[in-house]
């Protein structure tokens, strides 16, 4: 199956639909909200969706600038539970590389679930320092040089 990856704009039904992905997936299996704080900030975030054949919504990530300069993090990645597997976190992965590269960034890192290392692993990202808990859930910080 084909699919599409494309860069969607806050405030916008797509952002729309992926916010509610991501609480689906990501947020409400930890007993998790999110706050008007949080969602606030993601004005200023780059947000990715994935679409199939059908136009329907099957993943999102969501990219920060960082204040490092050079870096930028990837966060809050989803696929829909019943296509996980089938490529789609990897080619959006693919897709916010090259938006880094293109926009100048060096490295892109994430805090991944301790249960995603081996998908980021297989991407060529590398973990920096010991495990730590994030959202009740232990993470490793990883990263990736973007070339």
């Amino acid at each position: 199956m084909k699919y599409k990856v494309i860069k969607v704009s806050y405030g916008t039904d797509a952002y729309k639909e992926t916010l509610e992905m991501r609480d689906l997936i990501l947020r409400k299996p930890l007993g998790l909200i999110f706050t008007e704080a949080q969602l606030a900030t993601e004005k200023e975030q780059i947000h990715i969706a994935c679409y199939d054949e059908a136009e329907n919504l099957v993943g999102c990530l969501v990219l920060v600038k960082g204040a490092e300069g050079k870096r930028i993090k990837m966060r809050q990645v989803a696929v829909a539970q019943a296509k996980q597997r089938k490529g789609i976190g990897q080619q959006m992965v693919l897709f916010a590389e090259k938006y880094g590269q293109k926009n100048g960034f060096e490295i892109m890192y994430c805090h991944a679930r301790k249960t995603a290392v081996p998908f980021y692993e297989k991407l060529n990202y590398y973990t920096v320092g010991d495990e730590f808990e994030e959202v009740t859930i232990p993470h490793y910080k990883m990263e990736k040089v973007l070339l």
